[in-house]
């Protein structure tokens, strides 16, 4: 049986922030970022971190969580050049992702 898990990296406006997360529906996920008047995600709310810049697809939960964690330790610098990778303009990708 095949699953999905995102390992994502989420940003602001002005791209000066960098929020790691991992989960089963990017979808559900990213509008649970932009529709957030909770408070639920406190990060992501204090600092308007709900742009999508990177997400990576994994099979299995336990790998997607040890690659959140990994990317969680990496430097701004790597996490840059991680980024990079795809998405050379840090263009957001939550259009793409989010069906109207």
């Amino acid at each position: 049986m095949s699953h999905n898990y995102f390992v994502y990296i989420l940003t602001n406006k002005n791209k000066t922030v960098l929020y790691t997360g991992v989960t089963n529906d990017l979808e559900v996920r990213l509008k649970q970022y932009v529709g957030n008047r909770e408070n639920k995600f406190a990060f992501t709310f204090k600092y308007n971190c709900h742009y999508l810049i990177f997400f990576e697809r994994h099979q299995f939960i336990e790998h997607a969580i040890e690659r959140e964690k990994e990317i969680k330790g990496w430097t701004r610098k790597k996490k840059n050049e991680l980024i990079e990778i795809v998405n050379p303009n840090w263009r957001f990708l939550n259009e793409e992702i989010i069906e109207r």
